[in-house]
């Protein structure tokens, strides 16, 4: 069925959503009726998910926007993203010593998108030139210590924000660079849905922001204040300004 160029009435959708913090107010209205019966969700790391996208084990994700330049064709779908109009928080260089002094920086295994704005902005932003390591496990944030810096995304990276010194955030330093705001993640699939699917999906992304409360409510306190987090450092809206910074970042690639 799903290697159809359409979809039937009969079948879900499979829509893969990162399962990181940032993606709760979306998904909150993707667990809810009329959408939830029209989807089969599919969590994991961004990653992970764009490589499902790219071998057909999803029909749309909330992917790394990088991985559309390794889709022969790509659809941007509907008015909601993982975006940031300055700092963002949970995608971060974290260092015990400033720019200039970082020998090393390891980068993340999780997601393409954040370490390719990583290399372009260590080479055109920073210009600084450090060893530059692709993590392979977890365990590369113990080494994140002295000269050595690491990048950092996700809610992992909300749980590092009072161990270091020095804290590099990517969304914030393209702003600096570009002036423009940078989408981190949308919904992306190969082929082109059905329009009034589509508008559906837009409503249910909304249903979340609209009640962050409710979001917050079914999260476990502790790791920051989510309250900023949702409303102030992430921005779901895939605006004009935003399209600007995604096509941008997608042609430095």
């Amino acid at each position: 069925m799903h290697k159809n160029k359409g979809f039937s009435v009969e079948e879900k959708i499979r829509v893969g959503i990162i399962n990181y913090l940032n993606t709760r107010p979306l998904l909150y209205g993707l667990q809810h009726p009329p959408i939830s019966k029209k989807i089969e969700l599919i969590e994991d790391v961004p990653a992970r998910l764009a490589a499902m996208l790219q071998s057909g084990q999803i029909d749309v994700g909330l992917v790394p926007v990088a991985i559309t330049k390794k889709l022969p064709q790509y659809f941007i779908n509907g008015n909601y993203c993982i975006g940031a109009i300055g700092d963002v928080a949970s995608v971060c260089v974290f260092s015990q010593v400033p720019l200039k002094e970082i020998k090393t920086i390891y980068l993340d295994y999780q997601s393409r998108s954040s370490v390719m704005l990583c290399r372009w902005l260590i080479k055109n932003h920073w210009k600084i030139d450090p060893e530059i390591i692709d993590a392979q496990n977890e365990s590369y944030i113990d080494a994140i210590k002295g000269a050595a810096a690491g990048l950092v995304i996700g809610d992992r990276a909300l749980q590092q924000r009072n161990r270091f010194e020095y804290i590099y955030d990517l969304a914030g330093e393209w702003k600096a660079s570009t002036g423009l705001p940078f989408v981190f993640a949308a919904w992306v699939s190969t082929k082109k849905l059905p329009e009034d699917f589509i508008a559906e999906f837009d409503t249910a992304n909304a249903l979340g922001l609209q009640q962050l409360d409710k979001v917050i409510a079914q999260i476990p306190e502790g790791i920051y204040d989510l309250k900023k987090y949702y409303s102030h450092d992430l921005s779901y809206t895939l605006d004009n300004e935003k399209r600007k910074g995604l096509e941008k970042f997608l042609a430095l690639l």
